[in-house]
């Protein structure tokens, strides 16, 4: 993993991440539902260790979970933090890499990792390392809760590009199209993605839009690979759940530090 320009992708898109949403307030709303009932308890100690603006950490605050959120972006984290004081609930953040977690062994209940975040680690040793450290700041019997794309399905024909999607109605300044292309490399799994951003501007007409690119890469990292690389790091019974199960809207896998459940 290029650290830094995975910390430039989300830093530029930290104030206007939540535009990738048709409706972001009922996206937090309704995954922190979902997680909250695979938490199935209440008052948890929760890290998010990629909380990015805090679509997932902010739904389980509301939830009444005591979240933690930590971003390698760290104007990621800071907006995560000034959005959940918004909505009256607290969420404490800061920058830091989910490979070296700055918080002691055993001192969370719940690990989440959501919105396809690990594979940006590109490599068998990063993931690992990653893994390790979550499975390191849980206690005994704690819950890893993790979510990636579905890279079985989308393996199968390696898409080039994702369907745009308009957010916003006509007539407002904050309209959207988002799309993805998806550049593949030659081992068939790893991919550069070019994620392109039309606004409105706010002065023009309907035909005065602006162009943003941002730039990233990916691992599409098979459920099983992801399974089996949880288990080498520690981890115990790592089960994927899928959306129709969860009403996540990724795949996730979950899995148990070693120790009393």
């Amino acid at each position: 993993m290029r650290e830094g320009s995975v910390a430039r992708f989300y830093d530029e898109l930290a104030d206007a991440y939540d535009r990738l949403y048709a409706d972001w307030d009922a996206g937090v709303r309704r995954q922190g539902a979902a997680l909250d009932a695979l938490i199935g308890r209440d008052g948890s100690e929760v890290l998010d260790c990629a909380c990015g603006i805090g679509t997932q950490a902010i739904g389980l605050a509301l939830r009444g979970h005591h979240v933690t959120g930590t971003d390698l972006s760290g104007r990621a984290a800071a907006r995560a933090g000034r959005e959940a004081a918004r909505r009256g609930v607290r969420l404490r953040t800061a920058a830091a890499d989910m490979r070296r977690l700055p918080f002691p062994d055993g001192r969370f209940d719940v690990v989440v990792c959501a919105d396809n975040a690990l594979p940006h680690l590109l490599t068998e040793a990063d993931v690992g390392a990653a893994l390790a450290e979550m499975r390191r700041v849980l206690r005994p019997g704690g819950l890893l809760l993790a979510s990636t794309r579905p890279y079985d399905e989308l393996l199968r024909d390696r898409p080039a590009a994702t369907p745009p999607q308009l957010h916003g109605s006509a007539g407002d300044t904050g309209r959207s199209v988002v799309f993805q292309v998806w550049h593949w490399h030659d081992d068939g799994e790893r991919y550069d993605l070019e994620l392109f951003r039309l606004t409105r501007g706010g002065a023009g007409g309907e035909e005065d839009w602006r162009v943003r690119v941002h730039r990233a890469t990916y691992w599409a990292l098979r459920r099983e690979h992801l399974a089996g690389l949880a288990a080498r790091a520690g981890f115990r019974d790592p089960v994927w759940r899928m959306p129709r199960q969860t009403g996540f809207f990724q795949p996730l896998l979950t899995a148990r530090a070693p120790g009393a459940s």
